[in-house]
């Protein structure tokens, strides 16, 4: 194919240059031609900081010949392209302040993908991410939605319910967990396989070096050093060795918030309390970097967007286009249908799994059962998952209710409904179904 064309929804992102150079380096894969920014009004500075970093990377990069250009206009900017990359906050920066910081009055985590933050950032994200398919099936129907907008899981749950797009969910998540295995062995991470199997943020894996099963020495390690196999966001706390070792796989860092819950919610009340939650810390490196951005002499992305997070995206969103762009055959972490992978959770669900990477697709690694010790958390989850869509599509407060009960982090009906009407309250310039 030649004349690629990729268009990112999101496309004013502090992450956008970590995506360039993911295209960049993979430009003998990628034949591209035009990359389109879409956004929104409110982004417009920074959609357009944006568009002219993005076009010195290329030129820089000896591609001058790719196209660049932003619109607020989604259809406009949607049509005709092969692959579109979603990565937009609706509500920006400040809402996620809100998730994070507003749940702590009833002692519940308010992370951002996780617990009553992970909840609203669903609610308001929805709507929007299935307008984004609605107008994929109208200007570029064979296109693939590459979406690394969080909460990444329950967005794919909702994208394959509800819209006949082309899709897979994506998160740095599995990478960073490969990494974090291939020091701990002390190997090159091409040695290093992980059988991954669960949901977005919950997912476990099995680990191999050159085939054998190595996933007890990970466990060992992981019990006995706090900061093994974290993220940047995620307060670094060692896990109980014997109770690791029984269960037998490789949890990712966001099982912290279900395996240490009271400990991880002190330490988000105690952050929030003094240096602030995670979104306050990541507004001041925002500002930072687009202040670098604007720099007419950057031409690469600069190593201080390591600070912002979302490491090794480029290599996890590019990589996965090129795997179906060059017919690869390879092996991703992705969040796509069940359909029979993981016989615990609902057929028509999304899980996050292994996948044999195509032309045609995501041909998932068949799982089986999941453990007992695994499956009870998994499916409580999924039911949380499946009830904030439903909630989300429909604006219906009785199911957002059920959605809240059903998580893990909630403690009562009580306490679900004082979190909904208060937040929701909170969020209502980005909830129009639940204040028709």
């Amino acid at each position: 194919m030649s004349g690629l064309k990729i268009a990112v929804v999101g496309g004013g992102s502090s992450y956008t240059p970590e995506l360039i150079e993911g295209i960049i380096k993979r430009s003998h894969e990628l034949p591209i031609t035009e990359l389109t920014l879409i956004d929104v009004p409110a982004g417009a500075e920074k959609v357009a900081i944006i568009e002219a970093l993005t076009k010195r990377m290329f030129i820089n990069a000896g591609m001058p010949h790719v196209k660049v250009w932003s619109t607020f206009e989604r259809r406009r900017g949607l049509e005709g392209a092969h692959y579109v990359v979603s990565q937009f906050r609706v509500g920006q920066l400040p809402a996620r302040a809100l998730d994070e910081r507003l749940p702590l009055k009833w002692n519940v985590l308010g992370q951002e993908t996780t617990g009553a933050g992970g909840f609203f950032k669903a609610l308001r994200t929805i709507p929007v991410i299935l307008d984004v398919a609605r107008d994929m099936e109208a200007v570029c129907p064979d296109a693939w939605l590459v979406n690394f907008t969080n909460p990444s899981g329950i967005l794919a749950d909702a994208i394959v319910k509800h819209s006949k797009t082309k899709t897979m969910g994506l998160c740095n998540n599995a990478i960073n967990m490969e990494i974090a295995a291939a020091r701990i062995l002390g190997v090159e991470k091409e040695r290093v396989f992980l059988n991954f199997a669960g949901l977005n943020h919950l997912v476990w894996a099995k680990v191999f070096l050159d085939g054998a099963d190595v996933t007890p020495r990970i466990l060992e390690a992981m019990s006995e050093m706090s900061g093994t196999a974290t993220n940047a966001n995620i307060a670094a706390m060692p896990y109980d060795r014997d109770f690791l070792m029984s269960v037998g796989w490789m949890p990712c860092p966001y099982h912290r918030y279900y395996y240490m819950a009271p400990e991880m919610i002190q330490k988000e009340i105690e952050a929030a309390a003094t240096k602030g939650t995670r979104a306050e810390v990541v507004q001041q490196y925002e500002r930072e970097l687009f202040e670098l951005y604007k720099d007419p002499e950057l031409k690469i992305k600069p190593p201080q967007l390591a600070k912002r997070g979302g490491a090794h995206y480029s290599d996890a969103a590019i990589s996965l286009i090129a795997a179906l762009h060059c017919d690869k055959r390879e092996i991703h972490t992705v969040n796509v249908l069940n359909d029979g992978t993981m016989p615990d959770l609902p057929a028509d669900a999304a899980i996050e799994v292994s996948a044999l990477i195509d032309k045609s697709g995501a041909r998932p690694l068949k799982q089986g059962p999941m453990p007992t010790s695994m499956r009870g958390l998994l499916q409580q989850v999924k039911a949380y998952e499946e009830l904030t869509v439903a909630a989300g599509v429909t604006g219906d407060p009785n199911l957002a209710i059920q959605a809240l009960v059903a998580n893990p982090f909630i403690p009562s009906v009580k306490v679900a409904r004082e979190i909904f009407t208060e937040m929701s309250e909170a969020h209502r310039a980005y909830l129009p179904q639940f204040f028709r």
